[in-house]
C-alpha cells in the first residue's frame, strides 16, 4: 500500500473579508474589518483577499476597501489580494498599491450574466484590457477565478471539457503573464472525487511554468475540507478559505458558508503539512468574525470545547 504523504507546505488564501464580509447585508464599521483583518493576521495568515474593487451600488459592503488597503499598506510580509469584475476596478487597486488581482469569469454563461451582468465574451474581453494593463506594471502579477468549474446554480453540473473551453480562451488571453488559475465551487455541490477529475484532466492540457493552480470551495454540502484537500493533492498549491466558515455567494442561490479556515488547518496539521498558521489564534479571530452582526458562520472546529480541542492539538503534534 502507498501512503498519501501531504505536502510540505500549503498556501491558504484568507477570503473572509472580501467573500465574507460581502456575504453580510448591511455594511459593516471599518474599523470592525480592521480588527479582524488583524486578527487573521496575528495569527500567521500571509495570504489575502482583503476585498474588491467593484461599485458600491452593486456591493456596499466592498465601499471601504481602499481604506483597509492603506491601513495595512506597511505590512510587507503579507501578500493582499483584491477582486476587480473589470478594467475600471483593475485601475483603481492598482492606484491603492494592490499589487495581486483577482479577475472572476463563470464558465456557465447563465452565472457570468447574474454575477457581472455581461456575457463571458465579454468578461474575457475585459480580461484581455486588464493583462495589456498589467503588461505595463512589472511588479503586478493576476489571478482567474473561473466561477461555476463544477456546478452552476442555474444549470447544474458543469464538465471539465466547459472549463476548459473557458480556460483556452483566457490562456490565449494571459499567455505571457505569471498566472494562477483557481477552479471555484460555487455552489458547493462538488464532490471530491470530481475535484479531483477536474484538476488532473486541466493541468494534463494546460501546463506551463508560469501557471500554478487554486480552489475556492464552499461547504454547502459538508464537502469543503474534503475538496481542499482532494485539489491539493491533484495540483492545487493554493487553497481559499474563510476563518470561521463566512460567506456564501449572494448571485448563487442556495450557496452557503465558504469552507472554514480553522477545519482546513486541523486537517493539513494532522498530516503535518506546515501552514504556518497558529491555530488558537485564529479560533480568536474566528470567534471576533463570528460575533460581527448579520453573518451566517459555518465553522465545525468553533462547536467543539475549546480546551478539549487545544489537548488534541497537542497530541496532533506529537503524532
Amino acid at each position: 500500500m502507498t501512503l498519501l504523504t501531504p505536502p510540505e507546505r500549503i498556501d491558504i488564501v484568507e477570503v473572509a473579508p472580501r467573500d465574507g464580509f460581502q456575504s453580510i447585508h448591511d455594511p459593516l464599521p471599518t474599523e470592525d474589518k480592521r480588527r479582524c483583518i488583524q486578527a487573521l493576521i496575528d495569527a500567521g495568515i500571509t495570504r489575502m483577499e482583503i476585498g474588491s474593487f467593484v461599485s458600491p451600488r452593486a456591493i456596499p459592503q466592498m465601499a471601504d476597501t481602499g481604506e483597509l488597503v492603506a491601513a495595512f499598506a506597511d505590512r510587507p510580509a503579507m501578500r493582499f489580494s483584491a477582486l476587480v469584475p473589470n478594467l475600471k476596478g483593475a485601475e483603481l487597486a492598482l492606484a491603492q498599491g494592490i499589487r495581486e488581482l483577482v479577475f472572476v469569469v463563470s464558465v456557465s454563461e447563465s452565472h457570468n450574466q447574474s454575477n457581472v451582468r455581461r456575457s463571458v465574451e465579454a468578461s474575457l474581453a475585459d480580461l484581455a484590457r486588464i493583462v495589456d494593463l498589467l503588461g505595463h506594471k512589472g511588479n503586478a502579477c493576476l489571478r482567474l477565478d473561473l466561477g461555476t468549474s463544477f456546478d452552476c446554480p442555474f444549470e447544474g453540473r458543469i464538465d471539465w471539457r466547459q472549463v476548459d473551453a473557458v480556460l483556452d480562451q483566457a490562456m490565449a488571453i494571459c499567455g505571457h503573464l505569471d498566472l494562477e488559475v483557481a477552479l471555484c465551487d460555487t455552489t458547493g455541490r462538488a464532490t471530491p472525487y470530481r475535484v479531483a477529475e477536474h484538476f488532473t484532466r486541466l493541468i494534463e492540457r494546460h501546463q506551463a511554468p508560469r501557471l500554478s493552480w487554486a480552489f475556492h470551495g464552499h461547504d454547502t454540502y459538508g464537502m469543503g475540507v474534503a475538496n481542499a484537500l482532494f485539489a491539493n493533492h491533484h495540483g492545487a498549491t493554493a487553497i481559499d478559505a474563510a476563518c470561521s466558515g463566512l460567506g456564501g455567494c449572494p448571485f448563487a442561490p442556495g450557496a452557503t458558508g465558504n469552507t472554514a479556515t480553522e477545519d482546513l488547518v486541523y486537517a493539513l496539521d494532522g498530516g503535518s503539512c506546515h501552514s504556518g498558521i497558529d491555530l488558537p489564534r485564529l479560533l480568536l479571530a474566528a470567534d471576533a468574525i463570528a460575533a460581527l452582526p448579520g453573518g451566517k458562520t459555518a465553522s465545525h472546529l468553533r462547536q467543539v470545547p475549546r480546551k478539549t480541542l487545544i489537548d488534541n492539538l497537542q497530541g496532533l503534534r506529537t503524532y
